[in-house]
């Protein structure tokens, strides 16, 4: 179990920002569609680099019932992945950005450059998801606070250390994450959780970032949980990204019905039938 901390009264901290508060108000989690402009990503790399194609697949995903686009244009993989430049990131995104933002819902850019999430902030892009969790970019928080924008902060670590207890360690990142964001000026009520499933992390591991995702409820904070397609779920049923549609879903709803109130996703028509069904179900006991 996390160590109690100043704050174990787990008092909900209200999101005080419009898009926050829109994506919490349902009675399910709000879904986040994946958008990835890259031809490395794990499950759909080079899928999407066409503009027209990106677009198109953001239309699909709105209308399957995406609250969220979220936009990324560097891998993150844990394996195989190639950084890219600023301006390759940039390339990459511009053709894209801005129709994705105009078909009307809210838009988060998932990127670890500053000078990546100013440039989509301008662009009308309305949150940050940096998998780096304010830790990797010095200019990040304060960037951040000056735009009043909302963060997912995800925990991320360098290489996968199975000897550890993956949970202390998330929550040692979070508390180091919540005291840049308080010291930038980022209010709490912008800051959304997210235990990186996959990032730096065995499968193991992530399996029980999952197994104990309730005792994260110490921060107060809504908690996003990623876990579509990801790599453990072929350690415990071996298959491709492709094929791990069954594994995602059981992962989102154990997710769910432990607090998480966003849930990103690949594969959002399914996964929304998922939620609302479990919410449904959950609502005639």
């Amino acid at each position: 179990m996390i160590a109690t901390t100043s704050r174990s009264a787990a008092a909900a901290v209200p999101a005080d920002h419009p898009v926050l508060r829109a994506l919490l108000s349902k009675p399910y989690p709000a879904v986040m569609g994946v958008l990835n402009l890259t031809p490395d990503s794990f499950s759909d790399g080079g899928q999407f680099i066409a503009p027209e194609r990106a677009l198109a697949q953001a239309r699909r995903m709105i209308a399957e019932g995406a609250d969220i686009i979220d936009i990324g244009a560097e891998s993150t993989r844990p394996y195989g992945s190639q950084p890219v430049s600023a301006e390759q990131e940039l390339k990459r995104l511009q053709p894209v950005l801005a129709g994705v933002v105009s078909l009307g819902v809210p838009v988060s850019i998932d990127s670890m450059k500053s000078s990546i999430v100013a440039w989509a902030l301008d662009a009308g892009a309305t949150v940050a998801n940096d998998v780096w969790g304010l830790q990797r970019d010095p200019d990040m928080a304060g960037l951040l606070a000056a735009r009043n924008s909302p963060v997912i902060v995800v925990h991320n670590r360098d290489r996968a250390d199975p000897a550890i207890d993956i949970i202390k360690d998330i929550a040692e990142f979070f508390t180091r994450s919540l005291e840049i964001a308080a010291k930038a000026g980022i209010p709490q009520g912008h800051i959304v959780l997210d235990p990186g499933i996959g990032f730096g992390k065995t499968p193991e591991q992530s399996m029980r970032a999952l197994a104990r995702l309730n005792e994260l409820a110490v921060f107060g904070l809504p908690l996003l949980v990623g876990a579509s397609r990801k790599r453990f779920i072929s350690s415990v049923s071996p298959s491709e990204p492709h094929q791990r549609l069954g594994g995602s879903i059981a992962a989102h709803l154990i997710a769910a019905k432990a607090g998480a109130r966003i849930i990103r996703t690949h594969d959002v028509s399914e996964t929304v039938q998922a939620l609302r069904v479990a919410a449904a179900i959950g609502d005639r006991r």
